[in-house]
């Protein structure tokens, strides 16, 4: 399996850039998802011109990107279903379901709603599953262009300006907490387990969560990663670990901020406070420059 640190393209079209198959090949070529898209094409950014990295290669491991590749066999779907339900219940799964406030503003749509029920087809009971890949920071189109016009094991890339790289940080501000509290908040009011499926280095950057029992869990994170396969050099999704624990717990864990220097902060505010004491315009105190 390729562990090439020169590039950052671990899965192109669902492979390995060093996998040379006849299988690999013709799913680059034809531009196609190996991972149970709606469509048999890629469509990651673009429908004609789909951005086909299914995972980051970051300092030598896959990082996946694109919430898609968790698809894989479904094996996250009958994971979670052993977490949500009883044994020998009939369950299935739909996906993409509005969820709705009181006052029926949109709280965003669960990725998947496992449902069990009845020989009638009547709904007995359900819980939620979201999966969250990991945004990235930096120019990846560069390389995946690169290396689909001269594809091949050896390809490099080692352009330094915005070179490609997990964004775990803003995975978890701008989309995993927020998701939580918004849908997490209405599905504990009604009582139902939820799970997020996530791989390892990304819930490696959360705070750490208080664990119970299963038996006494409402809340659950599926935790994966890939995994290289020798004989068919492909990368397998691979469930490592599974984190029980309960949503409220867990909410007050994730959404809370870690407290900087209060000290750093009220010599902030000394500052300010003598520039605006002197007379001087507050636009000319440097401290309000915030580069990012």
């Amino acid at each position: 399996m390729d562990k090439n640190n020169n590039q950052p393209l671990a899965e192109v079209f669902g492979f390995p850039i060093d996998n040379e198959t006849d299988r690999a090949k013709r799913y680059r070529k034809n531009k196609l998802c190996p991972y149970n898209n709606i469509v048999s094409n890629c469509t990651k950014n673009s429908i004609e011109f789909p951005l086909g990295v299914c995972s980051l290669n970051h300092k030598g491991k896959p990082v996946v990107i694109c919430p898609i590749r968790f698809r894989e066999d479904w094996t996250i779907i009958s994971d979670v279903a052993s977490f949500i339900f009883k044994d020998k219940t009939t369950w299935t799964h739909v996906g993409e379901v509005r969820l709705k406030d009181k006052h029926g503003k949109s709280a965003g749509n669960i990725d998947y709603v496992l449902v069990s029920y009845d020989s009638t087809g009547r709904v007995l009971d359900f819980g939620s599953l979201e999966v969250q890949s990991v945004y990235i920071s930096g120019n990846l189109t560069g390389p995946f262009t690169a290396y689909l016009e001269k594809p091949k094991p050896s390809f490099t890339w080692t352009q330094a300006f915005k070179y490609p790289k997990p964004d775990y940080l803003s995975s978890s501000r701008k989309r995993l907490i927020p998701q939580i509290i918004a849908k997490g908040s209405i599905l504990k009011q009604w009582n139902k387990k939820q799970a997020v499926a996530l791989q390892t280095t990304f819930y490696n950057t959360l705070p750490p969560l208080p664990e119970c029992d299963k038996s006494k869990a409402d809340f659950a994170f599926f935790l994966y990663d890939l995994v290289p396969d020798k004989k068919t050099k492909t990368l397998l999704l691979r469930l490592q670990r599974i984190v029980y624990t309960k949503f409220i717990d867990a909410l007050e864990q994730i959404a809370k901020f870690e407290a900087g220097s209060i000290t750093e902060f009220t010599d902030l505010l000394q500052k300010k406070l003598d520039t605006k004491l002197s007379g001087n315009s507050d636009a000319t105190n440097l401290e309000n420059i915030v580069v990012e």
